[in-house]
């Protein structure tokens, strides 16, 4: 059984929920995992427990404005610009570096906007070989055709997100256009901590890193060593004819792997409880191969 412990990342006068699990014996590697929109690092099943079977050690945070990081309702959607959000996963990064093991870091959803975002800002390009790959759970560079918003829709939500920041907009999504799992549906309607409440800047800024991306505006840095990337091909979140471009246009990154899901959802985390576990390993499986001799733990090839 995993190690779980709770903390707190302090960022200037505000302290972050963080939870880590840990192997029983020293770890082989590290993920830092990034969440996503209206959701928190406990909502992950099995997927970090099964990790730290394999010898790989999880560090989570909830980020600003969501799960425990949001202490009241007044703070609910706070994230602040994209360079804020950025800051506290780099700054959160940088915790567990040096590292004597391989460190990767995934993101879902949103996050994965986010670390995406992260690994393309010249400002961070002195993370890149510390980082020996990036793990990305559907994620947001579009939304699927038939749930796009409005152009108009879009257009002045982020005129107001300029001028409005701080005004908040209840905006959940469908928890049944998530998962498959009648029982996660449920538990995502009980979850007190999943409030659905953005700011309009939050929100502006998940547009914005969502449009550069599929635009092909925001460009990894050259340090990029590897990609994983998951995506269900029943995605109702977001897109994952987008995520698929995306992935294929990084011609410049020679290892890298995409993984189709068909049939899945958006959570591929807690989509079906038959076949999550084929999702934890394929991470895991994606992050040893990796390890080699630059693990703890010797065996397989170095990559």
């Amino acid at each position: 059984m995993p190690t779980e412990v709770e903390g707190t990342h302090k960022i200037g006068d505000v302290s972050l929920y963080t939870k880590t699990w840990l192997p029983d014996d020293p770890p082989k590697a590290k993920l830092i995992w990034i969440h996503g929109f209206n959701d928190h690092i406990n909502r992950y099943y099995g997927l970090f427990p099964y990790l730290a079977s394999r010898g790989i050690a999880t560090y989570g945070f909830d980020q600003r404005g969501w799960g425990r990081s949001s202490t009241n309702q007044s703070d609910w959607g706070l994230t602040g610009p994209t360079s804020l959000v950025v800051s506290d996963i780099a700054s959160f990064i940088r915790t567990q570096l040096p590292s004597s093991v391989p460190v990767f870091v995934a993101g879902h959803s949103m996050g994965g906007g986010e670390v995406l975002t992260l690994a393309s800002d010249p400002q961070y390009e002195d993370l890149m070989p510390q980082i020996r790959g990036w793990i990305l759970e559907s994620p947001f560079i579009a939304f699927p055709k038939g749930y796009e918003p409005s152009f108009l829709k879009v257009f002045f939500g982020r005129l107001a997100g300029k001028l409005l920041p701080h005004v908040k907009l209840y905006n959940p999504l469908p928890p049944e256009n998530l998962t498959r799992d009648p029982a996660v549906i449920q538990s995502m309607n009980e979850d007190k901590l999943l409030h659905g409440t953005g700011t309009l800047e939050g929100l502006a800024g998940l547009l914005d890193r969502a449009a550069a991306l599929q635009a092909g505006e925001t460009k990894l840095n050259k340090g990029v060593r590897a990609i994983w990337l998951g995506h269900g091909t029943a995605d109702k979140g977001v897109s994952y004819e987008a995520s698929k471009k995306w992935f294929d246009d990084q011609t410049q990154v020679q290892d890298k792997e995409f993984k189709t899901y068909e049939g899945w959802y958006h959570q591929l985390h807690a989509d079906l409880p038959d076949n999550r576990d084929v999702f934890s390993k394929d991470v895991a499986d994606f992050i040893l191969a990796r390890c080699g001799e630059e693990g703890r733990v010797g065996g397989g090839s170095k990559l």
